[in-house]
């Protein structure tokens, strides 16, 4: 019998390490705004001028960044944007899906923006669609929604559960894109989650009020509620669609330890995009959150380097299925023997 591998150990505790990465970056587009406002005082010099509520926030901001800065005004200027494009201490960075709307829009490249697409890009390549599972701000909210889905249901109310094609999403991107060449603006920015979170914080933290894309946000968690699970993010995102175009032969993917696996089909549920890895079909949607990973009883998924998942290796080697093909291949191979013996 074959010696059963086992993951590494610390892949098990990856995906906490993906709520504490969402949870910064969702305070990150919070803080952002926050620190912008207050540079605006600090650059007016009119302190005596401000109501209480804006000294509250001048106070509170001047005590969390004295320790980092001496020139609020100029120095705060080292971090700036979202998690659609932005600048940290010179280094920009940039969603590759602001990159290619700007080059429909403008239907040319424009090489300076293009470059800051590169690492994203290239993480993309290596690690498929992460940015949906571990950067994207929108993801710590429908997980969220999803977690009040399950209760929901488990206090007897009906959530959704409808399944469309896939391939959806890839059509609104075309679209688009279309549209941006048509019109000369990014369109896709308008319908992409996390573009509309770091906007819609910034309106409500710096001009006193939320914008239209609230309610949009606020419609994709209805449809994930209501209608499908993680639906906007499966069926309708344009960037979760070329995040999936770029990562399609990721080269990090996790794959099944069929000796370890006992079917009990704990990795189906807990994925949030409806994938199987059961049978071992990731398939170019697999965000490599590693929720399955972690839910595994019997730590039958690992990381590995392949350009493709693995082909169908059959039913796990702990369940009923295979202990049962095993069983019946034993006693039929016993019985040849059996009629020899009798016939001598």
């Amino acid at each position: 019998m074959s010696r059963r591998s086992k993951p590494f150990f610390v892949w098990r505790h990856l995906n906490k390490l993906r709520w504490v990465t969402l949870t910064l970056v969702f305070l990150m587009l919070i803080l952002l705004p926050l620190l912008h406002v207050y540079q605006t005082y600090v650059a007016a010099r009119a302190y005596d001028l401000l109501p209480l509520s804006e000294k509250q926030l001048y106070d509170t901001m001047e005590l969390i960044t004295a320790p980092f800065v001496s020139d609020p005004a100029s120095e705060l200027d080292a971090i700036k944007g979202n998690t659609w494009s932005g600048t940290f201490w010179g280094f920009k960075l940039s969603d590759p899906l602001a990159v290619v709307g700007q080059i429909a829009a403008a239907q040319s490249i424009y090489w300076p923006f293009f470059l800051t697409a590169l690492i994203p890009i290239a993480f993309t390549v290596i690690f498929g669609r992460f940015f949906c599972g571990w950067i994207c701000p929108a993801t710590f909210l429908y997980e969220l929604n999803t977690n009040l889905g399950a209760w929901l249901h488990w206090a007897g109310l009906k959530t959704g559960n409808m399944h469309f094609d896939r391939r959806m999403k890839y059509g609104v991107l075309a679209a688009g894109l279309a549209l941006s060449m048509l019109t000369g603006s990014v369109m896709v920015a308008a319908v992409y989650p996390p573009a509309i979170l770091g906007r819609e914080i910034y309106y409500a933290i710096a001009l006193g009020g939320f914008g239209s894309g609230m309610i949009f946000f606020l419609g994709t968690l209805l449809f994930d509620l209501l209608v499908a699970r993680r639906g906007f993010c499966r069926y309708v995102c344009p960037g979760g669609a070329l995040y999936s175009l770029i990562g399609r032969y990721r080269v990090v993917r996790i794959r099944r330890i069929v000796e370890s696996c006992n079917d009990c089909a704990k990795c189906n549920a807990v994925c949030e995009f409806g994938l199987d890895p059961l049978r071992d079909n990731f398939g170019q949607e697999c965000n490599n959150c590693t929720a399955c990973i972690a839910i595994c009883p019997t730590d039958a998924l690992d990381f590995t380097i392949r350009l493709t998942d693995y082909p169908y290796q059959g039913p796990g080697h702990l369940g009923r299925q295979y202990r049962g093909q095993k069983k019946k291949q034993g006693s039929t191979s016993a019985t040849p023997c059996g009629q020899k013996a009798e016939a001598l």
